[in-house]
């Protein structure tokens, strides 16, 4: 071709070559599993920008989505894929970087994971990020039909339901439960977030459970201000209360496997990474309705609308669980086929925006 350069990337087949994708975050269990499980494959996901002064490991607030990061780096990445981390990011910040991406001619692919932030009651700067995000992305993808719904509704885009993959590590998928006696029904007060009410949920739960032999309710409780609080309020009652520190990821699924039923005690969400896990170890996730949790994975599910949880649908969804327990459990070989299926719904998207937007690949080499 007159006039190429040696090294120029634009000359490799788009399909041909290995695309690197800025991710934030880039080191998160979700995103991990969005490669095959086997390794390998044609994309590549850059490593999170060291955040200065923090421990190693801490991705955010992640500099990859500061308009001075994406102008430096724009040879050194195909796509910016964004999932989460934007919390601190204003409108104004984004929308800078939206135009420093267009003006190193780089897509943005935008995942909706959270259509109201589980972290805070006053949505309106979540909302104001997404209202910048979504309609400057290349392309949106989400987790459930449902989210795909709102996201049509809310800007008019049409988003690629990609489902969640697992969330336990694969030598978890299909190791055997822990055996336990009775029946035990889990609520982890977690730290406590702002879509959290671990307290009514409860008092839900030991209402419906005074009629079912054998049931105990398991309220844990991290050694913190708020999971001290929550263990003051719940003390003397009939439940088994554990405050302890947070657990490490082994702890977190080995309390998972001693359950029979964990119930996520949310006012407000839209996704669940808590639920895929209960589905990873067999355990029986029990959900609330609002959001679009029970789309996600094969769950139980009880009302929540403006006031705590019904106690009738607690107690009937409770009461199903005890009298013909569930055997909803992901397989190893199911998980890993879906993580294939993942990773090249991924790939294709990103090839697409890159093929669609016109974009021009950054240099392997900056040669002449």
């Amino acid at each position: 071709m007159p006039g190429a350069r040696s090294g120029d990337s634009r000359l490799v087949p788009t399909s041909a070559r290995p695309l690197r994708v800025a991710s934030v975050p880039g080191d998160h269990p979700y995103v991990h599993h969005l490669s095959p499980a086997t390794g390998g494959g044609s994309v590549r996901r850059l490593a999170d920008v060291p955040v200065p002064g923090a421990a190693p490991g801490q991705w955010w607030p992640p500099g990859m989505l500061r308009p001075e990061w994406v102008l430096a780096h724009a040879d050194d990445f195909d796509v910016l894929h964004v999932h989460f981390g934007f919390d601190d990011s204003s409108p104004e910040g984004l929308a800078a970087l939206v135009a420093a991406l267009r003006s190193v001619r780089r897509p943005l692919v935008m995942t909706v994971h959270d259509l109201h932030n589980p972290h805070f009651t006053d949505q309106r700067a979540h909302s104001a990020a997404l209202d910048v995000l979504v309609p400057a992305a290349a392309a949106v993808m989400t987790l459930t039909p449902g989210a795909a719904a709102e996201i049509a509704s809310r800007w008019g885009r049409a988003a690629v339901v990609v489902p969640h993959p697992h969330v336990v590590p694969v030598p978890w998928l299909d190791k055997p439960r822990r055996a336990h006696s009775g029946f035990v029904v889990g609520v982890h007060a977690k730290s406590l977030r702002a879509n959290s009410d671990p307290l009514g949920v409860v008092e839900q739960l030991r209402g419906a459970a005074r009629d079912l032999p054998g049931v105990t309710i398991r309220v844990d409780a991290h050694d913190d201000p708020q999971g001290r609080a929550v263990a003051r309020a719940l003390a003397g009652q009939d439940v088994d209360l554990r405050v302890h520190p947070r657990f490490s990821d082994d702890e977190l699924w080995e309390y998972l496997s001693a359950l029979d039923v964990s119930v996520l005690p949310y006012r407000f969400g839209t996704h669940s990474g808590w639920l895929e896990a209960c589905y990873d170890l067999g355990t029986t996730a029990l959900v609330p309705s609002c959001g679009h949790y029970a789309q996600q994975a094969p769950c139980l599910v009880y009302r929540w609308d403006a006031a705590p949880g019904d106690a009738d649908s607690v107690r009937s969804a409770l009461r199903s669980a005890w009298e013909s327990p569930p055997r909803w459990r992901a397989t190893a070989a199911d998980r890993l086929r879906q993580r294939d299926i993942v990773a090249a719904t991924h790939e294709r998207v990103y090839r697409d925006v890159i093929a669609s937007t016109g974009a021009v690949l950054g240099l392997a080499g900056r040669a002449g």
